[in-house]
C-alpha cells in the first residue's frame, strides 16, 4: 500500500497538472471502488475550478473553488496517470477518466480496487468520518518528541504497531516504521509506554529523516505504485533494513544481521542488536 511519501509524490504530480484548471468531462467506466461513487459525484466536481491539491495522512485532498473536496485514497493499488491529451486506448483498470479544458487527462487506474473517491467540503474535513481522530503529520509542528511520548503513555503494546496507528501519527507505515524505527536504534518490541524522553526524541527525528528522503526519492516502488507522470521511486534502493533479513546489518561498528518477525500480520525487519 502506498505510503505518506508516495501519495505526497502524487499530490506534487496532480498540483502540476491539474491547478488552475477545470475538469469538464468525468467518465466514471463502473459503479464503484471500495465504496460506491457519491450521487452526482461528476457532476459536483464538473466546470469548477481546482484550487488546491494536498495530502493528510495516506489521503489524497482535491480542493474546487466553490470548497467542494473530493477525498481520495489509492488503497493496495490504485494510482493516477496524467496525460497531455486524448487517450486513444484505455486499460481495462482505468475506472475514472478526468478531462480538463486545458487537454489534460487524468486516469485512476486500480487494479483490486481498494482505492475510494469521496466528496465532502472544506467546512465538514475535520468530522469527516476519514479524517476525523487522525493524528498528527509527522512532518508537521505538531509532531514532537514530548507529543509523541504523551500519545504513547500507558500504552502495553510494541512500539512498531503504535507507529501504524493512525490515531498516533498520521501516515506512517510499515515500511518506513521498520526503517525509523533502526536508525533511532528502537526495538520493534519495545513497549509502546516506555518511549520517552531521549528516545521519543530519536524516534520522531528518524520519523522525519526517513519520510523527508523518501519524498525528495520520489517514494518507494514497491507492486504498482508509480507517480502520475509515470515515473518509479527509487527510495527502495536506500532501505536500511525493510526486506534485508539475513544481511549485515548497516550501523556502524554494529555485528548484528538484520532479521524478520511478524508483528500484528507484518512483516518486521530489524537488528536485535543495536535495536534496544
Amino acid at each position: 500500500m502506498p505510503e505518506l511519501p508516495e501519495v505526497e509524490t502524487v499530490a506534487k504530480g496532480l498540483e502540476q497538472a491539474l491547478i488552475g484548471d477545470t475538469f469538464c468531462k468525468i467518465t466514471l467506466r463502473r459503479e464503484n471502488l471500495r465504496f460506491p461513487f457519491p450521487d452526482n459525484f461528476a457532476d459536483t466536481l464538473i466546470d469548477k475550478k481546482i484550487t488546491r491539491i494536498n495530502r493528510r495522512a495516506k489521503y489524497l485532498l482535491m480542493t474546487l473553488e466553490d470548497g467542494t473536496v473530493m477525498i481520495s485514497h489509492l488503497g493496495m493499488s490504485g494510482s493516477f496517470r496524467i496525460d497531455a491529451g486524448p487517450v486513444d486506448k484505455l486499460d481495462k483498470h482505468d475506472h475514472v477518466i478526468f478531462e480538463t479544458l486545458q487537454g489534460v487527462t487524468v486516469r485512476y487506474h486500480d487494479p483490486r480496487r481498494f482505492g475510494f473517491m469521496l466528496l465532502t467540503c472544506e467546512e465538514k474535513m475535520d468530522s469527516h468520518p476519514q479524517l476525523s481522530g487522525l493524528g498528527p503529520e509527522p512532518l508537521g509542528n505538531e509532531f514532537s518528541g514530548p507529543a509523541l511520548e504523551h500519545r504513547l503513555e500507558g500504552r502495553k503494546g510494541p512500539i512498531k504497531t503504535a507507529l501504524l496507528d493512525q490515531k498516533v501519527v498520521a501516515g506512517i507505515g510499515n515500511i518506513y516504521a521498520c526503517e525509523a524505527l533502526h536508525r533511532s536504534g528502537i526495538s520493534p518490541t519495545r513497549v509502546s509506554g516506555t518511549v520517552k524522553g531521549i528516545r521519543a526524541d530519536r524516534l520522531v527525528k528518524a520519523v522525519r529523516t526517513v519520510l523527508e528522503e523518501a519524498i525528495k526519492s520520489g517514494g518507494s516502488t514497491l507492486r504498482n505504485y508509480s507517480a502520475p507522470s509515470g515515473e518509479l521511486g527509487y527510495f527502495q534502493h536506500n532501505f536500511r533494513v525493510y526486506g534485508k533479513e539475513k544481511t549485515d546489518c548497516p550501523t556502524d561498528k554494529c555485528n548484528g544481521t538484520i532479521q524478520r518477525m511478524v508483528q500484528s500480520g507484518r512483516s518486521t525487519f530489524y537488528c536485535a542488536l543495536c535495536q534496544r
